[in-house]
C-alpha cells in the first residue's frame, strides 16, 4: 500500500512546481483550447470539465489523486510548459467571464468563480519570477521528491502498473535535465543557492544512490544492501508474484528492465545533479541571507508575501505584527514559569526546558517507538472529543509514522501526507526521528494536534470529501488558510478536556505559537531587512526554547522558501478574529460546531473569501435567531 503525500503546508503539487504552481504542458488531443460555445451545463459541471483538462497537464497530480491514466509519465517543468499552462488558464478565465453571469450565481458559485480568477491571477503574477526561486534545495528539490513519489504514491497492482513505474524511472533522466536547465538559468541570473541547501541536495542524492544496484562493496564487488528505490521495486514485484498476478518469467523481466532503467537513466540523472551542486558551491556567499540581495529580489519577496498570505500586508506590517505577538506570548510563558516555581528569568527557563534530559526520549529505537506511540495516544484521545466541536468529520483515518531514512533530517519539521477522498487510504503524520534530542516531549502534543487532529488531517480530509462543490475547490491549496487552520487548531485543543494537562505541555503549546510569531519577524528580517542566517538564529533562540538544531533547520527553511513562514500566524489571527466577530454578533446563539463547519465547509480559501463566507453565515444565523 502506498502512502499519500501532502507537503507540510503547501499541498501535493508544490514539490513538482515552480513558484508554488503546477506547471506542465502535456496536452491531450483536443484539450489545447477551451470550448467557447455557451455550455449546456451548470457552472460546477463547467469547472469540473476545465479542471479535468487542467489535471492533464500533470500526470503526477493524477497519480496523487489515485488515478492511473498517464501513470507512465512525469510532468514538463520547463518555462515553456509553464507558459502553455498559463495560456490555457487565461483562456478559461475569458470564457468563464463570457459564459456566466456572475450576479445570477449562488453564493457558493460566486466563490468558485472568484477562486478560479484568483488562482489565474496568482499564476500570471508568477511569470516574472519563474527563475527567481530555487530549483534544488534541501527540502523541496526533485532529488528527494521524485523517489518519495515513486516509492510512496505510484500504486502497483499489476504488471502494467509496474511497467509504468519503470517508464517513470526512465523519465527521470529528461525530467532532471529540465530541472538542471532551470537551475542553471536561475544561477546565471544571479540567484545563489545557499551552501546548506547544496549540501542537502548532495547528501540526499548520494543517499538515494547508496546500495544496490548502484553501489558495490569495494572488497567483494557486491552491494551490501539495496537502495531505497530498488528495495521498493523488488518488494512490489514480490507482492505481484505472491498474489499470482504475474508469472516468474514476467517478474524476472520486470526486475531486469527496472535495473537497466535505474543504471542507464536514473543514476546518470542523479550524478548530474550531484555534479551541478558540487560545482555550484563555488558561488556560495560567506553569509547566507534572504532574497532581498538577489536581482529583482524585493519584487519577488513582495509577490511571495502576497501569494502566501493572500493579503496586501507589507513586510514592515508583518514584521511589527510579529514583534507584538512575540511580546504577548513571552508574558504568557512567564506565567507558566511561575507556575512550576522556576527561579530565574524567562531566558533561563527556556534554557532549562531546552537542555533538560527529562524533556527528551532516549535517542534509541526504543525512544523513537515511544514517541510514535505517545503521539498516537494523544491523537486517539482527541478523536473522541472532536464531535463536540465539529459537525463535519473526515472519513479517512490518521496514522503516525517515521519519515523514510533517505529523506529524514535531524531537526526537520514534522509534516502531513493526505489520504484519499474515499477514506480508503489514511492520512499520515510523519515525524523526523533520526535525532531524538530535537524532539522535546513538551512539543509532542501540540505538533500532533497541528499535523493531525484537529489540524491538517481534519481540514484536508474534509475538503477533499466535500460534496456539491466543483472538484478543483476540494483540492485547492492556500497556505495561509491551511497552516492558519492548523495553528488555530493548536489553540483550539486547549478548550478540549484531556489535552495539555501538564504545565510543560501547555508551555509547549506557547512554544509552538511563539515559534510562528517569530517567523513573522525573522522571515521579513531575512528577506526585507538583510538579516543574516546567524542573526535570525540568534533572535529565534532568544525567544524560544527550541533546540539549536531545530532552529537552524527552521531558519534555513525560511531562507529557501521566502514568505511561506509568515502564512501560519497571519492565517491563525484571521480565523481567531472571525470567530470573535461571530461570537460578539451571535452571543448565546453562537454555535462552535457551526462556526467550524463554516470555516472548513468551503474548502481552502483566500482570507478575503473566508471572511466573506463567515460574514454571510453570521447574517443567516442572525435572521434565523
Amino acid at each position: 500500500m502506498k502512502l499519500p503525500y501532502c507537503c507540510n503546508t503547501a499541498y501535493f503539487y508544490r514539490c513538482f512546481s515552480r513558484c508554488g504552481l503546477l506547471v506542465a504542458a502535456l496536452f491531450l488531443s483536443g484539450c489545447d483550447r477551451v470550448d467557447t460555445e455557451a455550455p449546456a451545463m451548470t457552472l460546477n459541471d463547467w469547472f469540473d470539465a476545465r479542471y479535468e483538462e487542467e489535471l492533464q497537464f500533470s500526470p503526477i497530480s493524477l497519480t496523487y489523486m489515485g488515478r492511473k491514466d498517464r501513470n507512465d509519465e512525469l510532468d514538463d517543468i520547463s518555462f515553456e510548459g509553464f507558459k502553455a499552462h498559463l495560456a490555457w488558464k487565461q483562456q478559461t478565465v475569458a470564457d468563464l467571464d463570457r459564459l456566466f453571469d456572475y450576479d445570477s450565481l449562488s453564493m457558493e458559485e460566486q466563490t468558485s468563480f472568484d477562486i478560479w480568477i484568483y488562482q489565474y491571477e496568482r499564476m500570471r503574477g508568477a511569470e516574472d519570477f519563474f527563475y527567481s526561486g530555487l530549483t534544488f534545495d534541501q527540502m523541496n528539490g526533485a532529488q528527494s521528491q521524485l523517489p518519495t513519489f515513486l516509492i510512496n504514491i505510484h500504486e502497483v497492482d499489476d504488471a502494467e502498473d509496474m511497467t509504468a513505474y519503470i517508464a517513470r524511472i526512465k523519465a527521470v533522466g529528461p525530467y532532471m535535465r529540465t530541472a538542471l536547465n532551470n537551475a542553471k538559468r536561475t544561477s546565471a541570473l544571479g540567484v545563489t543557492t545557499p551552501g546548506f541547501a547544496l549540501d542537502g541536495v548532495i547528501e540526499q542524492s548520494k543517499a538515494i544512490l547508496s546500495g544496490a544496484p548502484f553501489a558495490a562493496n569495494e572488497s567483494t564487488g557486491a552491494s551490501s544492501e539495496d537502495s531505497p528505490i530498488w528495495a521498493d521495486i523488488k518488494q512490489e514485484i514480490a507482492v505481484l508474484l505472491e498474489t499470482s498476478r504475474i508469472t516468474v518469467d514476467q517478474g524476472d523481466q520486470l526486475l531486469s528492465s527496472a535495473k537497466s532503467a535505474l543504471l542507464q537513466d536514473f543514476q546518470p540523472a542523479y550524478q548530474a545533479v550531484i555534479n551541478w551542486a558540487e560545482a555550484e558551491q563555488d558561488k556560495v556567499p560567506t553569509k547566507s541571507t534572504g532574497v532581498g540581495s538577489q536581482p529583482n529580489g524585493a519584487a519577488y519577496y513582495e509577490y511571495r508575501l502576497a501569494s502566501q498570505t493572500t493579503t496586501s500586508l507589507s513586510a514592515d506590517e508583518i514584521h511589527n505584527m510579529g514583534l507584538a505577538e512575540v511580546a504577548r506570548l513571552r508574558d504568557e510563558m512567564a506565567l507558566i514559569m511561575a507556575e512550576v516555581n522556576h527561579e530565574g528569568d524567562l531566558d533561563s527557563f527556556m534554557d532549562t526546558v531546552r537542555r533538560g534530559d527529562w524533556n527528551y526520549y532516549p535517542n534509541t529505537d526504543v525512544g523513537r517507538q515511544a514517541y510514535l506511540d505517545d503521539a498516537t495516544t494523544a491523537i486517539n484521545a482527541l478523536k473522541q472529543q472532536i464531535p463536540d466541536y465539529f459537525g463535519l468529520l473526515p472519513k479517512a483515518d490518521l496514522v503516525v509514522k517515521r519519515v523514510e531514512s533517505f529523506r529524514e533530517r535531524d531537526g526537520a519539521a514534522q509534516h502531513y501526507y493526505r489520504g484519499t477522498a474515499d477514506g480508503a487510504r489514511p492520512g499520515v503524520y510523519y515525524a523526523h526521528l533520526s535525532d531524538m534530542t530535537t524532539m522535546p516531549k513538551s512539543l509532542l502534543e501540540v505538533v500532533a494536534y497541528h499535523e493531525g487532529i484537529p489540524g491538517h488531517h481534519m481540514q484536508i480530509s474534509i475538503a477533499q470529501e466535500l460534496q456539491g462543490l466543483p472538484l478543483f475547490r476540494t483540492r485547492a491549496g492556500f497556505t495561509v488558510y491551511s497552516e492558519g487552520w492548523a495553528l488555530y487548531s493548536e489553540v483550539l485543543a486547549k478548550e478540549m478536556p484531556t489535552t495539555y494537562v501538564s504545565a510543560y505541555s501547555r508551555f509547549g503549546q506557547l512554544t509552538s505559537e511563539i515559534w510562528r510569531a517569530i517567523r513573522l519577524v525573522v522571515d521579513t528580517g531575512l528577506h526585507a531587512r538583510g538579516w543574516t542566517e546567524q542573526e535570525a538564529i540568534d533572535y529565534f533562540l532568544a525567544n524560544s526554547p527550541q533546540p539549536l538544531e531545530n532552529v537552524r533547520s527552521e531558519i534555513q527553511r525560511y531562507i529557501i522558501m521566502p514568505g511561506q513562514a509568515t502564512s501560519y500566524k497571519i492565517g491563525m489571527l484571521k480565523i481567531q478574529s472571525l470567530r470573535t466577530k461571530a461570537e460578539l454578533a451571535l452571543g448565546e446563539k453562537f454555535d462552535i460546531r457551526a462556526f467550524h463547519d463554516t470555516v472548513l465547509g468551503g474548502g481552502a480559501l483566500p482570507l478575503f473569501l473566508l471572511e466573506r463566507r463567515v460574514d454571510r453565515w453570521i447574517e443567516r444565523a442572525l435572521k434565523q435567531a
